[in-house]
This record gives C-alpha cells, sequence and structure tokens, in this order.
C-alpha cells in the first residue's frame, strides 16, 4: 500500500509582531471551533513566527505530509479580514507518495490577493504536462 503526501514550506510577512501574535491567536480560535468536526476547516497545515516573537514573518508548512492546501487558503484569508492585509501571496505545493505510482507526484502553486480576500489563480504540474503532451499551448 502506498501512501501520499501533500508538502509545503512558506512565509506571509503579516506587517509586524503584533499582527503575527494576532494570526497566532486567530489560529487557536479557529481550531477550537473545528473541535470534533468530522472534516475540520483549519487542519491540515502548522504555523508558527518564524524567528521567535519579535518577529513578523508566519511560517506555514505541512502538518507531517499531511497538508491541506484548502486549509491554508481559507485561514489566510480569514487572517487577511482580521487584520487587514493586502497585496499578492502565493505559495508552492510538492505532491509525494511513499512508492512509485502513477499520477502520484507533481506539484503547484496557488497566488491570492489579499486585500480582495480572494483566490486569484492556480497551476497544477500534472494538468499542465497533460495539457503540453495534447499539443496545447505550453506557456499558458
Amino acid at each position: 500500500m502506498a501512501d501520499y503526501f501533500t508538502h509545503f514550506s512558506c512565509v506571509l510577512d503579516v506587517g509586524s509582531p503584533e499582527k503575527a501574535i494576532a494570526a497566532l491567536d486567530l489560529l487557536t480560535r479557529l481550531h477550537l471551533d473545528d473541535e470534533g468536526a468530522d472534516d475540520p476547516e483549519y487542519s491540515g497545515f502548522a504555523m508558527t513566527q518564524q524567528d521567535g516573537p519579535e518577529s513578523s514573518i508566519l511560517w506555514f508548512h505541512d502538518d507531517e505530509g499531511e497538508g491541506d492546501i484548502e486549509g491554508v487558503i481559507r485561514f489566510v484569508l480569514c487572517l487577511a479580514e482580521e487584520i487587514e492585509l493586502t497585496g499578492l501571496w502565493g505559495f508552492e505545493v510538492a505532491y509525494t507518495c511513499s512508492r512509485p505510482r502513477l499520477d502520484a507526484f507533481g506539484g503547484g502553486a496557488h497566488v491570492i490577493d489579499l486585500g480582495k480576500r480572494k483566490s486569484i489563480g492556480w497551476t497544477s504540474t500534472h494538468e499542465w504536462l497533460e495539457a503540453a503532451l495534447r499539443g496545447e499551448d505550453c506557456d499558458a
């Protein structure tokens, strides 16, 4: 049997240590709201202040290969609303497997407009490759 993993590691500068602490508090509150849920909305990732309590930079990463990119996106959009973040932010993701399997490896990237509070684009290496092999524009 094969195990499938979703990996990511990215940072978000929220502008001040106070906003970073507010982000940690928000995630704690959301985790409490998610307790006991069959499908928690804000799980599958860990978040800490990079470089300690005086940092404005949040480090997001998968939770032992069980990464939930949708959970990260939901949280960052909620955070953007809570502490009034603006600008573009994005991250990459890698899909791996414990055994060689077809369609088990790949990656992608997501871009979020924090000010508009929405995901504005994403790409998948698997979908890109399939389109390129069908003769579609590789640069699209």
